[in-house]
């Protein structure tokens, strides 16, 4: 396999945008014509992308800007990507209805599809749960669960058809679900696979994605509405929070390990962080236009956003 790999070197661009003194921001220029949609970086800092309009996993090492292109098969279009429990870049291969691992050093590519009774079903998102299984959406209606080590795959329609989109595991182990179509959140019985729908308050607002931050509440990134939601599962309360601007879209949502909610608005063309405590917005607009923040994700101490409009990898690095 890594005769087939791609490697080159990018540029590494420090960006010109006012932030606050606690913040870096970094760009990575990556090849042109990926399309990187979703993105992960693993404890030993790699970064992985989905390079969804070229059929690859990109593997962006930032203290070289050294890239590799993993061709993921003929077909391929990859959605999201995450780094699993093993250390190795699992992703939802929405081309070939399959998910996906790629070995961190062979780069061997090993594939799981799914049942071809369910059809092509518009694979989108990951996670995985504490027991080892990845869970994963699918937009035409389903979502399913994959257990690595008994090959075992299970896939069941959403209570309300066609939407389910991002998904993330909580610090104790629950699963949520995000429909974009269906405008609710749901929550997943990790043994009988049961999705229980939650409803957000404001109607027809679109629930994009979600991720829980470290008590456990789910924050969801509404893209109809333009608002970045709360939901408390001790209380069964919600907040939303109207992101700043005229026409904010709000894409993906991402807790850091500060508590700190970042938001990708498409309307505004910019990163935006939350801070719950004092409810304040700051705006990182890109210099770029059009720049798509599809996913964000990071680790202690860095928030990383791929714009798939500019083919680029941006970095938030937190002092």
């Amino acid at each position: 396999m890594r005769g087939s790999v791609l490697g080159c070197l990018v540029a590494l661009v420090l960006l010109p945008v006012a932030a606050p003194a606690e913040i870096a921001i970094q760009a990575y220029a990556l090849p042109a014509g990926g399309g990187p949609h979703d993105v992960a970086v693993g404890p030993d800092g790699i970064v992985w992308y989905a390079a969804q309009r070229s059929g690859q996993l990109g593997r962006l090492d930032p203290a070289t800007g050294k890239v590799e292109l993993i061709p993921l098969g003929a077909g391929a279009a990859p959605h999201g990507v995450i780094v699993g429990p093993d250390g190795a870049p699992w992703l939802t291969e929405g081309g070939t209805n399959a998910i996906v691992r790629v070995d961190p050093e062979t780069r061997q590519v090993k594939r799981w599809p799914l049942p071809e009774a369910r059809g092509y079903v518009n694979l989108n998102t990951p996670t995985f749960d504490r027991r080892g299984r990845i869970w994963f959406t699918g937009q035409s209606g389903v979502y399913g669960r994959l257990d690595p080590g008994t090959r075992e795959m299970r896939v069941w329609d959403a209570p309300r058809g066609r939407g389910p989109y991002g998904i993330a595991t909580t610090p104790e182990g629950a699963v949520y679900y995000a429909s974009l179509a269906g405008s609710h959140i749901a929550r997943v019985d990790l043994d009988t696979g049961a999705a229980t729908i939650i409803e957000p308050p404001t109607k027809d607002q679109g629930a994009r994605r979600v991720w829980s931050d470290s008590r456990g509440r789910i924050w969801v990134s509404e893209w109809n509405s333009g608002n970045v939601s709360r939901y408390d599962p001790g209380t069964g309360g919600w907040r939303s929070w109207r992101l700043p601007g005229e026409r904010p879209r709000a894409y993906a949502v991402y807790v850091d390990d500060r508590d700190k909610v970042w938001v990708s608005d498409w309307g505004a063309n910019a990163m935006v962080r939350f801070d719950p405590e004092t409810e304040k917005f700051e705006v990182f607009p890109s210099e770029l236009r059009r720049a798509n923040v599809r996913q964000i994700l990071g680790r202690p101490g860095e928030v990383w956003a791929p714009e798939s409009g500019a083919d680029r990898l941006v970095v938030y690095r937190l002092k």
